[in-house]
């Protein structure tokens, strides 16, 4: 697939790179990387673990060089003028990484300090309102839930107003409520033109996402939309109902014509792109008291069907 997006004038380009290869030792863990992103959008990034995600960001942005390849971050150069892109980029990484000996208002005071920016004391009480943090602003970080820690490093992310915002796995280990609040405000930073690059293992955020970049172990698989990825993967998708059959999936899993069998509650997921031969294997398991029906494949159907025919490079 394409990483271009359709539709796309290269004036509006946020991220236009070509090419980009980075090895650590003997391992190549990004190769000829290639990815057009425009102005607003909020693009995710799913893969396996290892699978070179955090590594491709930080070359996007210019925090890391890439060994070889081009291309231009905010209109600068990412080899030649990664000090400018850094200035203008807000970084929230998956660790918790401000002072938790400080109070909220204490730790965006010294972000604001290290940014240098004027109007430091009006800055962070918007910063504090915006996300709901001005009642909290006296409490120290190190006692904060994770859900408010997540809020407070996204007010220090995003304090300098920066033009692009990268999120790692923001929203690890944070309840589902927390993580809407989170989206509700990452949409409400895009519709004001924050283009934003997010890593993320869970699908509904990446069905939250406006396109999805899919990384398997260094390589761009699939680029675009959820939608544009399923029909692009061209998967049939059956779902089993009745007393067990989410205990069949080893079985079922095994047989020709089977590429992913996935336990969803009580039901089972059996995905194949080869529909004769997924009709198949799947006939002698079409009595009472089993039910199939055809379903559409999920995100996740998607993501475990690409994780299959992906290679470990670390293997």
């Amino acid at each position: 697939m394409s990483a271009t997006l359709p539709s796309t004038a290269s004036a509006d380009l946020v991220i236009d790179v070509q090419n980009l290869n980075k090895s650590f030792g003997d391992k190549r863990v990004v190769k000829d990387f290639s990815i057009q992103v425009p102005r607003g959008r909020i693009t995710g990034f799913l893969g396996p673990n290892g699978s070179g995600k955090t590594t491709t960001l930080r070359m996007l942005c210019g925090l890391l060089t890439p060994d070889s390849g081009t291309g231009t971050c905010l209109g600068f150069d990412i080899v030649k003028q990664s000090d400018e892109i850094k200035l203008r980029v807000g970084y929230m990484t998956q660790k918790f990484s401000l002072y938790e000996d400080l109070s909220i208002e204490e730790n965006l005071m010294f972000m604001a300090r290290v940014h240098g920016l004027d109007r430091r004391q009006e800055r962070v009480k918007e910063a504090l309102e915006r996300l709901g943090l001005y009642e909290r602003r006296k409490q120290l970080a190190g006692k904060l839930s994770g859900g408010w820690k997540q809020r407070m490093a996204l007010a220090a992310s995003t304090l300098h107003e920066p033009q692009l915002l990268l999120l790692d796995e923001p929203t690890a280990g944070v309840d589902p409520k927390a993580r809407r609040t989170f989206w509700d405000e990452i949409h409400a930073l895009s519709a004001e033109g924050l283009t934003v690059l997010v890593s993320t293992h869970y699908m509904d955020e990446a069905e939250r996402c406006h396109d999805i970049a899919y990384i398997a172990y260094g390589e761009l698989i699939a680029r675009g939309t959820a939608e544009d990825i399923l029909k692009t993967v061209g998967l049939v998708t059956w779902e089993g109902e009745g007393p067990g059959v989410d205990r069949l999936s080893s079985e079922i899993g095994t047989l020709p014509g089977v590429e992913t069998a996935a336990p969803f509650g009580t039901t089972l997921h059996v995905s194949g792109t080869d529909e004769r031969a997924l009709d198949a294997a799947l006939a002698p398991y079409r009595r009472p008291p089993f039910k199939w029906e055809r379903t559409a494949p999920t995100l996740e159907d998607a993501f475990i069907h690409l994780m299959g025919k992906s290679e470990d490079n670390f293997r």
